[in-house]
């Protein structure tokens, strides 16, 4: 994904905000999140690419502890907005 490169990774603990199948969604979270200053990190990403399209791992948006509250209220505000 682009826009996120190691240096702008969160450093210390982390904690998982999502998980998903969906690269459109994960790539929108992810710039979504940081236009408002909260790194994240995707894992899982080659081992779901490795599995297939069965969709049986699905990737984790992953954010700093100290991020967590404030980027689920983000994505909670912003998705409700789209339904």
């Amino acid at each position: 994904m682009s826009g996120t490169g190691p240096s702008r990774y969160a450093k210390g603990p982390m904690k998982e905000l999502s998980r998903s199948n969906d690269l459109v969604f994960i790539s929108w979270a992810r710039t979504f999140l940081a236009d408002a200053g909260i790194a994240t990190m995707v894992l899982d990403n080659h081992t779901s690419i490795i599995e297939g399209s069965a969709g049986a791992i699905p990737r984790r948006i992953m954010v700093a502890d100290r991020d967590l509250e404030r980027a689920q209220a983000l994505l909670k505000d912003a998705t409700e907005r789209l339904e």
